[in-house]
């Protein structure tokens, strides 16, 4: 069953074949194994890989039902003990990783001793990839279309802000019309970054003018850098936090219109949140919270 899973979320056995540790052939003997018993077809070989038939992805579903009432069963009686341990796997931004990250840290560390944390930082293509392979229980990524294999759920929503130092034309505290500046500076996401199309459509439909553009997909460079220049960059207000005096970084809300980031929570579909992680997601969902209503 897991074989089948694997082919049907990568769309490859190959792929399928390293994320499960195993060969190729061992995965393509074991679909083909499924196939016999069943009488049925559970892919198609396309020139991009493989699909699943309908039949096929009728069988995935309740493939899916399965595996993770195995996991259930197991962290159901795991989660009988008095104390919570374990280890929990995370795959965070770096807009949550500079301001909400330690304190929830901080929280489990005092309050379950016994829980190791490991947390890897990335950008949403890579942490999405990631938690598909169950390398990580649940990454938190920017709002995007789904993927096979995913459970997706909504996290919190942000509000997009200009930031700059004190060479800008940012004033701290004032919401800002883009429209209404000289032409930008602008220090702007890669495309691999699904902030980068998100920023590009704003910017085109509001006729938003830029004078230069650097793509830079290192927060604390982008942070140090636009604070020594004139340059500016856009960012969600939950990393702005620690520069709410703006003494060193001037921060203002974006406005007519505002410019949001929807944050959603990734967790592999055939595996629940073990009690340890559900536990470290909700301390850092109560730290979000707070920082977005501030």
């Amino acid at each position: 069953m897991r074989s089948v899973v694997a082919v049907a979320e990568e769309g490859s056995f190959t792929r399928a074949a390293a994320r499960e540790n195993a060969t190729q052939s061992g995965i393509s003997q074991h679909v083909a194994a499924v196939e016999d018993v069943l009488g049925i077809r559970l892919f198609e070989r396309t020139s991009d890989g493989v699909l699943l038939t309908p039949a096929g992805n009728r069988y995935y579903q309740r493939v899916l039902e399965v595996l993770r009432g195995a996991e259930e069963a197991i962290i159901d009686a795991q989660s009988r003990q008095d104390t919570l341990s374990g280890t929990v796997r995370a795959g965070i931004m770096p807009v949550l990783a500079r301001a909400a990250l330690a304190p929830a840290l901080e929280t489990m560390a005092r309050q379950h001793p016994d829980v190791s944390i490991q947390i890897m930082e990335g950008y949403s293509g890579a942490l999405t990839d990631s938690v598909k392979a169950e390398e990580f229980d649940f990454a938190v990524v920017p709002a995007f279309g789904g993927a096979v294999g995913l459970n997706v759920h909504h996290l919190a929503r942000d509000r997009e802000m200009l930031v700059g130092g004190p060479k800008s034309d940012v004033v701290h505290g004032k919401p800002v019309r883009l429209r209404d500046l000289p032409p930008l500076k602008l220090v702007t996401p890669s495309p691999t970054n699904i902030r980068s199309a998100r920023i590009e459509d704003y910017l085109t439909t509001h006729a938003i003018r830029v004078e230069r553009t650097m793509e830079m997909d290192a927060m604390l460079g982008t942070l140090d850098f636009v604070a020594r220049t004139d340059w500016v960059t856009i960012l969600p207000g939950l990393i702005c936090a620690p520069d709410s005096e703006g003494s060193v970084r001037r921060i203002a809300p974006i406005e007519d219109p505002p410019l949001y980031l929807d944050l959603v929570q990734i967790e592999p579909a055939r595996r629940p949140l073990s009690a340890q992680a559900r536990v470290f997601l909700d301390e850092l969902k109560k730290e979000v919270a707070g920082l977005v209503a501030a």
